[in-house]
């Protein structure tokens, strides 16, 4: 598959469904944030595409089209596709790993939090873009699908639970659609089970409704913690679905990513 400019995406584009919740925000985001990356089989009438951000893929259109060499973006990517795509993933990749996901809708009211004295919990703001940087390894993920954390913090669209300057926790969208913002939250290590992420999403959820939106959820079914936080603040399960882990590449691929 060959790269297209995310601000300029293929005109097939339409393939993916408007409006969806989850990563099915996914395209939307990339479309109207330019943070992301669209892929065809070919520049000219395209009959497979792809579009990646944050880790995730969204692939459509007709597998015939595309061999496994051509697969190749995709690799160590989380890939929603049609089950009719599934073949010609399991032969590009040395392991296709069939993962169970839940996606929740927002429809109830948020537990209200308790936060510990001293943590200021709070709107998203550019000023954070340093902050962000300094957050833990282990919650870095989140800014992913913003392509790092000045493009998060510039966005607004998150929430944060902060001491002494330093971010504890954070919510944010991690896919911005045109009616479901997909929400994501992490929390330092440290710092877990002070309802410091309850408190982000919170306020984050409040903020999405604001804007006409509604939030969504997902996670994968075993994560229990995730789960029991989605159910506190709000979130209520509207269905479950597979998505595939792609590990790495099987053939030696002819494509060149683009710079």
């Amino acid at each position: 598959m060959i790269p297209h400019p995310s601000h300029q995406p293929p005109a097939p584009a339409r393939v993916f469904l408007s409006g969806a919740p989850g990563t099915g925000a996914l395209a939307e985001h990339v479309l109207t944030t330019g943070h992301g990356q669209w892929w065809t089989d070919r520049a000219e009438e395209p009959r497979v595409v792809a579009v990646t951000c944050g880790g995730h893929a969204l692939l459509a259109g007709d597998p015939s089209a595309v061999t496994p060499d051509e697969l190749a973006p995709l690799a160590r990517h989380y890939v929603d596709t049609p089950g009719r795509f599934v073949p010609v993933l399991g032969a590009a990749f040395e392991q296709l790993v069939p993962w169970e996901r839940m996606l929740y809708i927002h429809r109830a009211e948020a537990v209200t939090p308790r936060v510990p004295r001293g943590v200021t919990v709070r709107r998203l703001s550019p000023e954070d873009a340093l902050a962000l940087t300094a957050l833990d390894p282990a919650m870095a993920w989140i800014h992913e699908s913003w392509e790092g954390p000045s493009a998060l913090a510039a966005s607004s669209l998150g929430w944060v639970a902060v001491r002494k300057g330093q971010i504890l926790a954070v919510a944010c969208s991690r896919y911005l659609g045109h009616r479901y913002e997909d929400v994501a939250c992490a929390t330092a290590p440290d710092e877990r089970r002070q309802h410091l992420a309850l408190a982000c999403v919170a306020g984050l959820t409040a903020d999405i409704t604001a804007r006409g939106h509604r939030a969504s959820w997902s996670c994968s079914r075993d994560n229990r913690p995730s789960r029991l936080l989605a159910w506190t603040a709000g979130f209520r399960l509207d269905h479950e679905y597979v998505h595939h882990v792609a590990g790495p590449v099987s053939h030696a691929s002819k494509l060149t990513e683009a710079a």
